[in-house]
């Protein structure tokens, strides 16, 4: 480069430095040195939050979250409803095998209970009395469903409740027809006679137990249905 050249430039160079000239050459790495210390800014912002602060926008971040697995949880209750009624227990249980939380499972069986879509005092009631004139079941054969439905011993005891002595031999009666019908019963009182009635006998009873009626209770209707055939 001439010397001319040289001169030049660095009376140009003076002139900049003077604040005679200025020029946008150098702009951008101006602005990238004082875009540096925002970012180190920005960088030291998220570095400071603490886990409180993170915290606190948690809320506001699962809520929707939360508001749909209700939904959902919600759905599945009132479908299992359509079908017939269920204790509070049993729903439960079906929203745990979904993997629903704990909280959504009470928020959504408490509104439930509400507006008496789950009702488990009327549900213990109903269940008594279909199971019984439909089945003939006895008292200790409801207690023991309603126990695994996971119904309170009080909404069970006052279910049970409907049903009188009367009403359980009344339906003992019937099952135990309804086993003879067709079978021979021997009369005479020869070993082989006695053996069959006793073996009849035994099976009767054991029938009426798994029923839920008592043992003293279904020999003693046994006896006297096969005492009746044999007059």
């Amino acid at each position: 480069m001439s010397d001319s050249k040289i001169e030049a430039l660095k009376d140009t160079l003076a002139r900049y430095e003077s604040g005679e000239l200025s020029s946008d050459l150098f702009a951008g790495d101006a602005e990238l040195s004082s875009a540096a210390p925002r970012s180190r800014q920005q960088a030291g912002q998220r570095q400071a939050e603490t886990p409180a602060d993170q915290a606190a926008q948690a809320p506001a971040e699962r809520a929707p979250a939360a508001e749909e697995q209700y939904g959902k949880a919600r759905a599945v209750v009132l479908r299992k409803l359509t079908g017939s009624a269920k204790s509070r227990h049993q729903l439960a249980e079906a929203l745990r095998e979904k993997e629903y939380s704990e909280e959504v499972i009470t928020r959504v069986l408490d509104r439930m209970e509400e507006v008496q879509l789950i009702d488990d005092a009327a549900f213990a009631r109903t269940w008594v009395r279909t199971r019984h004139e439909l089945k003939g079941l006895g008292t200790a054969a409801l207690r023991r469903e309603l126990q695994d439905k996971g119904v309170s011993a009080e909404h069970i005891e006052a279910a049970l409740e409907q049903l009188t002595a009367e009403d359980e031999d009344a339906a003992a009666r019937e099952l135990i027809e309804a086993k003879l019908r067709g079978v021979v019963i021997p009369i005479g009182n020869g070993v082989q006679d006695r053996k069959e009635r006793e073996k009849i006998t035994r099976r009767l009873v054991s029938m009426l137990g798994r029923r839920g009626h008592t043992p003293a209770a279904a020999f003693q209707l046994v006896r006297e249905e096969l005492d009746r055939r044999a007059a």
